[in-house]
């Protein structure tokens, strides 16, 4: 007998390089779109918050540096007025509008050559990803490179006017982006980017060894990112009726471009129970919420939780109940999404973990510290110029709490879903014979 199966064939290096100019094809599109979004709405957000009219043509660099910080880049702040007066300067926040645009641009161009298959080679996986991880890093190293510059600042009438004037220097702050943190921090955000894409996407491959985790991750982590998607949404129409109600329309586009998230997910944690700590202070505040800077206006540090906020203005108890109702509908989701094999403690599990791991992340991502000091010959604050604006997480009553309530969401969740079809689930169907029977022979 002769056996007809045959040995694999390699590929030929034809279909080789084919694939890899593939890769390398679609990881240039990613880049570029994912860097041209962020770029646009960066942009638009500086000119709305009055960008424009920097000096020295600092536009494009300002442009840079937000964008590098949007990609988990660091920017440091520099200053002084040479042996005159010293600064102390330090900015650690991340325009999460900018970043979240770029995220979902070149997340969904990743995923979009890997749709429809369920199974995909490690290699292949690194092939695809590989080359998009390294084009994404020079183009942070360019943008890196063009974030830097220096400004000079104007005292008003102040001891170190006084004396600048007399020694004809002048104070300046300026800001240039460190590039090994840069790049340290950049490949940590793509790589993360590219794992979060991989675990939402239901239609997206894995290897073959990872299939059997399909059903405790992907439902529960495309349910969570849903949830806090639909805070930045919820955030975008709050802001809308605000600009349009309120006055100064071009400052809450400005926030609305290029920090909604930094509040709206906050605002999900108010609203599950957590808490963050933080004071602002002097003329660098950041542009926060009216209710949200007078709680952090007190003389320490303000505690920031619902019951703080209610005390200047009693509707912060809607964040209670808005994020009831958003955390029950999580829940849902990820049980439909979710084989009917699928047991309700099990639900509880996965989502439990879930809001767990994206409450950490916004705890690290949404954080605030910005401050500025000048001081005269090293002694005290010159002329009221200085600053500080501040916000970070209470992490671990966040966390815990965030367990907590992703349980009990996907508990409920799942008690909800029971009435829904879903994929795996049978059918009991009453048994047909295939044809009808004779009929018994007379006098049988």
């Amino acid at each position: 007998m002769s056996v007809s199966g045959s040995s694999p064939r390699p590929a030929s290096p034809r279909a080789v390089s084919g694939g890899s100019a593939r890769s390398w094809r679609d990881a240039l599109v990613a880049v570029v779109a994912g860097f041209a979004v962020m770029a646009a709405v960066a942009a638009a957000g500086l000119a709305c918050a009055g960008a424009t009219g920097l000096p020295d043509g600092a536009f494009p660099r300002v442009l840079a540096a937000v964008v590098v910080m949007a990609a988990g880049g660091t920017v440091e702040v520099t200053g002084g007025a040479g042996f005159l007066a010293e600064a102390d300067a330090s900015l650690s926040v991340i325009p999460l509008s900018v970043s979240l645009a770029g995220a979902l641009t070149a997340g969904a161009l990743f995923l979009r050559p890997l749709h429809n298959r369920a199974v995909a080679r490690p290699g292949e996986l690194l092939a695809r990803a590989g080359p998009l991880v390294l084009l994404w890093l020079l183009a942070l190293t360019g943008a890196a490179l063009l974030a830097r510059q220096t400004f000079g600042i104007a005292p008003g009438d102040s001891p170190v006017a006084d004396l600048g004037e007399l020694l004809d220097v002048s104070p300046t702050v300026g800001f240039r982006a460190a590039l090994p943190a840069t790049l340290g921090f950049g490949l940590l955000w793509i790589l993360g980017l590219l794992l979060i894409a991989l675990l939402v996407s239901r239609r997206a491959p894995l290897p073959a060894g990872l299939v059997r985790f399909h059903t405790a991750v992907r439902p529960a982590a495309f349910a969570t990112v849903a949830l806090l998607l639909a805070y930045v949404v919820l955030g975008i129409g709050v802001g809308l009726v605000v600009a349009a109600t309120r006055g100064h329309a071009d400052r809450t586009f400005a926030v609305i471009l290029l920090g909604l998230p930094n509040l709206a997910w906050p605002a999900l944690t108010l609203g599950f129970g957590g808490a963050w700590e933080g004071k602002a202070e002097g003329p660098f505040g950041l542009p926060l919420p009216r209710l949200l800077d007078e709680v952090l206006r007190g003389r320490d540090l303000s505690r920031v939780d619902v019951a703080s906020l209610a005390e200047h203005d009693s509707r912060a108890w809607w964040l209670v109940a808005v994020a009831a109702v958003a955390l029950l509908g999580t829940g849902f989701l990820a049980a439909v999404r979710s084989p009917a094999g699928v047991r309700a403690w099990q639900h509880a599990l996965h989502l439990g973990v879930a809001l767990t791991l994206a409450t950490l992340t916004v705890c690290l991502l949404a954080g605030v510290q910005a401050r500025f000091g000048l001081s005269l010959l090293g002694i005290g604050d010159a002329g009221g110029l200085g600053g500080r604006a501040e916000l970070r997480p209470v992490l671990w009553r966040n966390v815990g709490l965030a367990l907590l309530w992703g349980a009990l969401a996907g508990f409920l969740g799942a008690l909800a879903a029971r009435p829904v079809h879903r994929r795996g689930l049978v059918e009991e169907r009453p048994e047909r014979p295939e044809r009808p029977e004779p009929p018994a022979a007379a006098g049988g």
